[in-house]
Order: C-alpha cells, then sequence, then structure tokens
C-alpha cells in the first residue's frame, strides 16, 4: 500500500510534479509517426504530459512540435493552414516555421519589427521506431537520443497500436508488469500447451506451463527493475523452471517475454493525470506481423476497435462489449483482445487507483517494486537529483532484452542472456 501523498506523487505528472519532472528528463514519445506522416497534411493536437502542442510536417518534410496556442492572442494552431514550410494561424495569418520562428504576420505592416521579437516556444524531436519522440528538458543541455530496445535501428521491424486509456499511467504500467495475472485474465489467449517455449500463431499465444501462482523475484537497475516469474512447466517440473523476465526501463516503456516469432513490449505516456497513450507493440528481427496484422490480432483496429481519437468502443459504460454466452461456452472473460482484456481490468480502478486501500499478495512483488522504485526516483528529483536512467554510466537501451524458456532449476535467471544463452555468474 501507499499513503495518499506517495500516491500523488507515482501518479502526478503536471510540470511541477516531482513525476513530471522526471519524465521530462527523458526523450518523450509524444505521437505515432503515422499521425504527421504527409508533408503539409493536417496539423495534430499532440497532448502529453498535462500539456498541448501542435505537430506538423511542413512542406519539405520537415517535422515541428510547437506550443499549440498562437501566441498572437492564442487561438490554437491545430486549426491552422499547414503550407508553403509553415503553420499559418487562422485568426490573423500569423505564420510559424518547424523552430517556431515567425515568417509571416499577415496583419502586422511590412517590415515590422514584432517578427524579430515573437518566436513560438518549439521543442527537439526525432523520429524513431514508429514514433515522434520530444524533449521537455532543459534545450541547453539536449541528450542524444538513445534508441530504445523495442528498435534498435532505425529500420527495425516493428507493429504497433495505440490506444487512448481513460485512467493514470502509473495502473497501466503495474497491469504491464505484472506477470501472475496472465494465468488467469488471459488463459483464454494464453494457453497452456506441451511447446519447448513461449510459441504464437495468428490465433492464440501458448505457453509450456499450467502454474497459475508463479514465485517472484526482483532485482533494481539503472535503468529501472527486472523480476522473473518462476512457474512450474508442463514437462520434467522435478528438475526444470519456466522463467519469464520483465524489463522495466523507466519511465515509459516495459519489456514483455518474447515468444518463438517476436519480441513484446508496451510503452504507456501520461496524456495528463487521469488519460494515458497506452502502445503494444511486436518487434524483432523476424516474423513481426504487419501493422495491420498485429491490431486485427488484438481487436485494437481504428474505425472498428477504435474511434478516431484512439479510443476503445469498449468501455465501462457498455461493460466493454462482454460476451457472458461466451464465458459460458468456455472463454473466460467474454472479451476479445488481450488489450482488451488488460483495459477493462485498469479502467474500473477508478482514473486513479486508490493505493492506501489495496491489498497486495505474494505474486505482487513487481508491483510493490515499481512503486518503490519511482516514488524514490521522484523524490529524488524533486530534491535537484538526476532522474532514473540518466546518470553515467549509462546502460545502452538497445542491450536490455527481456527472456523466457525452460531451464533447469539450478540457473539464475540473473545470468540468462539473449536468445536464452546463459552468462557468466558476476
Amino acid at each position: 500500500m501507499l499513503t495518499p501523498e506517495e500516491n500523488d506523487i507515482l501518479t502526478q505528472v503536471g510540470p511541477d510534479k516531482p513525476m513530471g519532472k522526471l519524465m521530462r528528463q527523458h526523450w518523450t514519445p509524444v505521437c505515432l509517426l503515422e499521425e504527421v506522416a504527409e508533408p503539409d497534411g493536417d496539423p495534430l493536437l499532440v497532448e502529453v504530459l498535462g500539456e498541448r502542442y501542435v505537430a506538423f510536417r511542413d512542406s519539405d518534410g520537415k517535422l515541428g512540435l510547437l506550443d499549440e496556442l498562437c501566441p498572437h492572442r492564442r487561438a490554437s494552431l491545430v486549426l491552422g493552414r499547414n503550407e508553403e514550410c509553415g503553420l499559418r494561424c487562422l485568426y490573423h495569418g500569423w505564420k510559424f516555421d518547424v523552430e517556431g520562428n515567425v515568417v509571416a504576420m499577415s496583419s502586422e505592416p511590412e517590415g515590422s519589427p514584432l517578427m524579430d521579437k515573437v518566436k513560438q516556444p518549439s521543442y527537439p524531436v526525432k523520429e524513431w521506431g514508429g514514433f515522434v519522440w520530444a524533449w521537455f528538458g532543459d534545450k541547453e543541455n539536449v541528450p542524444e537520443f538513445d534508441p530504445p530496445a523495442f528498435a534498435p535501428t532505425e529500420d527495425s521491424p516493428i507493429a504497433i497500436l495505440k490506444i487512448r486509456i481513460p485512467c493514470n499511467w502509473a495502473q497501466i504500467h503495474e497491469g504491464q508488469i505484472d506477470s501472475a495475472h496472465s494465468s488467469s485474465l488471459h488463459s483464454s489467449d494464453m494457453v497452456p500447451a506441451r511447446v519447448e517455449r513461449a510459441s504464437a500463431d495468428d490465433k492464440s499465444w501458448y505457453r509450456p506451463s499450467t502454474d497459475k501462482s508463479p514465485r517472484m523475484q526482483t532485482q533494481t537497475t539503472s535503468y529501472g527493475f527486472h523480476y522473473a516469474a518462476i512457474r512450474r512447466p508442463i514437462k520434467n517440473a522435478d528438475t526444470q523452471n519456466y522463467l519469464r523476465i520483465t524489463e522495466y526501463v523507466a519511465p515509459y516503456y516495459s519489456l514483455i517475454p518474447p515468444n518463438n516469432m517476436y519480441n513484446v513490449a508496451s510503452v504507456i505516456v501520461p496524456i495528463d493525470d487521469v488519460t494515458t497513450a497506452f502502445h503494444f507493440i511486436a518487434w524483432g528481427t523476424q516474423d513481426v506481423p504487419s501493422t495491420e496484422e498485429w491490431r486485427k490480432f488484438t481487436y485494437a483496429r481504428k474505425g472498428i476497435d477504435l474511434n478516431d481519437r484512439w479510443e476503445p468502443v469498449r468501455t465501462k459504460e457498455n461493460n466493454f462489449l462482454q460476451d457472458r454466452q461466451a464465458m459460458k461456452l468456455g472463454n473466460f472473460t467474454g472479451i476479445k483482445g488481450i488489450p482488451n482484456q488488460d483495459i477493462a481490468m485498469w479502467v474500473t480502478q477508478g482514473p486513479i487507483a486508490d493505493r492506501s486501500v489495496d491489498t497486495l499478495g505474494a505474486s505482487d512483488l513487481a508491483i510493490v517494486e515499481f512503486r518503490r522504485l519511482m516514488v524514490d526516483a521522484a523524490r529524488k528529483v524533486a530534491e535537484g537529483g538526476k532522474a532514473i536512467g540518466t546518470e553515467e554510466p549509462r546502460v545502452k537501451q538497445s542491450t536490455i532484452n527481456s527472456r523466457e524458456g525452460v531451464f533447469p532449476k539450478t540457473v539464475d535467471w540473473r545470468t540468462i542472456g539473449e536468445n536464452g544463452g546463459i552468462m557468466a555468474a558476476e
């Protein structure tokens, strides 16, 4: 449990809040590249960390991210005209380039000195891994962009779904790093099977274990923490363990144990204190589904499962379109799609979960670690310290990976490297 004060520290992300200050010391994924793909296309409203911006791609293909409201009379630039290498406000025709410079003032006399005095706040951006990343910290000390683990190269194969969820970011992260829930909530989609390791096809995911009560072990890292969920495998349970090792890379993403076809990650970015942009990702070097295939598999297709604002058609008000007849016929939840099953659990906790009254068990060790780690990290930033994951020597994110597999009980999960190889113990 957390005190109400600690819960506020964990959940509040405004610019004057400890967690908000922590997040602004990291490159932040603010939208999908597909949302701003077209030169001179529609300007995009970007809502992130409790603030509002406008993103646009100019005639030359350059990407800009500016404060939303025009500095003249505070009208929204999201309604503006994106044309001839600039974004023009509809109200009086003031026009800004991708760096926020004023390039036209239709309402002012020719040669007005005001053009040189006004600049719209702009933010450094990086296009990588299917996202637009922005830097909201000190513009005099912009750190080099460190590619995320799920996109180690600019052309890494990747499929992303996006869903706008009406609840706080932290309860979504707690859901993503909670390995125990999958054996119940997702049991109709993550099916126990006599496979050698986690596997997947276009219908289901398969696991070599029926064990619903994993033993948890955690270890803090410089970038967050990792933990192992230790289960009895279906075969050779006397001598083997089935291990699923999850990585939390603070503050925005988790690496979920892979299957035989692709790796899995979740990127979770606060829109404000009670709304979150959730991204679920398939990635890797081979057999990664297309974006269309991934969104169909997860029931997260825009225009079918989601509206034009990426909001799900399955809501608390319609019981997430739960099918009770399907439940009677054997489906555990009656809710289609792994992410939609999770969303039902996250949203029904309320806009911000009250962690002062929840009851945690042995399988919640990773939840306890997440809360302790991030509250302490936010307090450190509030006291003038650096954000978690930003102090030297830093771990290159591309070297971080989740793992899974069946191993002898004598193997320490901390020594398991990429592709299941055993590293020398430190």
